[in-house]
């Protein structure tokens, strides 16, 4: 569960009548400074973490799930996690709401293709941490300067479909007019943004039960529409940011997330799946 900060709720900053431009970036600075005290929660036992680390190498937090169903690989000695971030960059519409950054994936992807996601991907060596790999991939796959982004956050981290271990990285692009998206062709059809609030709002929203290893959990799925495209938001993408949301307005969804509830196993092999 989320630990909200005990502060002026984001919502409150961004209900106000001001409409002057440094009211805009002191929006946005209260934004940062309230997301740099957020400490994600421990995702489970310190202790049995760390035991399923020394039998598994898998170490994750909150998962988000795809529809495919992926086998986990059957050794569990040689079984050790990739790990990967993604970027969700923040900026301020022309309306004064608070909107992110969302990319369409290539249909010439092997994998994922025409699915709409963040920017991000693998850590590689050189990358310092988490933010480093998030902004090197956004700027590799649409042009984003990493310097016109500040880092403030990160987020517990996700499971992928294909148990990537996916850091939520949060970032802030204070300056939006000096952006302009340049997809690389080969990972990105098109780059569009959507207002953040709407998923953590019950409107053109629908969800499906799954389950895994017993538990059951709801799989999201949001419809949008942005300059007369259509566009569908769901699995990982979807739950990410639902949580990155609900951190940010400080706040709950109007709906049931319904995260499962499971414990590592011990053993993993052939039988244990993602739906």
């Amino acid at each position: 569960m989320i630990s909200f900060l005990r502060k002026l709720p984001f919502s409150k900053i961004m209900d106000s009548s001001s409409t002057v431009a440094s009211s805009k970036t002191q929006r946005l600075v209260a934004l940062a400074q309230q997301l740099r005290l957020y400490k994600p929660p421990p995702p489970f036992d310190e202790m049995e973490e760390q035991q399923i680390q020394e039998t598994a190498g898998k170490v994750v937090s909150q998962v988000g799930f795809q529809e495919s169903v992926t086998p986990i690989i059957k050794d569990p000695e040689r079984f050790r996690p990739k790990k990967a971030a993604v970027l969700i960059c923040l900026f301020e519409g022309d309306a004064g709401d608070l909107r992110v950054i969302l990319t369409k994936r290539s249909s010439r992807m092997s994998t994922h293709s025409g699915e709409i996601s963040l920017p991000g991907g693998k850590a590689e060596e050189g990358d310092r941490d988490d933010g480093d790999t998030a902004t090197r991939e956004a700027k590799e796959e649409i042009g984003l300067d990493p310097l016109l982004v500040e880092v403030v956050t990160v987020l517990e981290p996700f499971l992928s479909k294909h148990l990537l271990r996916v850091v939520p990285v949060i970032g802030i692009l204070s300056n939006k007019k000096a952006f302009t998206p340049t997809p690389n062709p080969a990972e990105v059809e098109e780059v569009f943004d959507a207002p953040l609030e709407m998923f953590i709002k019950d409107e053109n929203r629908r969800d499906e039960e799954r389950e895994w290893m017993g538990e059951k959990f709801l799989l999201h799925f949001f419809d949008y529409e942005y300059e007369n495209k259509k566009y569908l938001i769901w699995g990982l993408t979807a739950g990410i940011l639902i949580r990155a949301a609900s951190v940010v307005y400080q706040k709950p969804p109007a709906f049931i997330e319904q995260n499962p509830k499971f414990k590592f196993p011990t053993v993993i092999n052939k039988d244990t799946i993602v739906p």
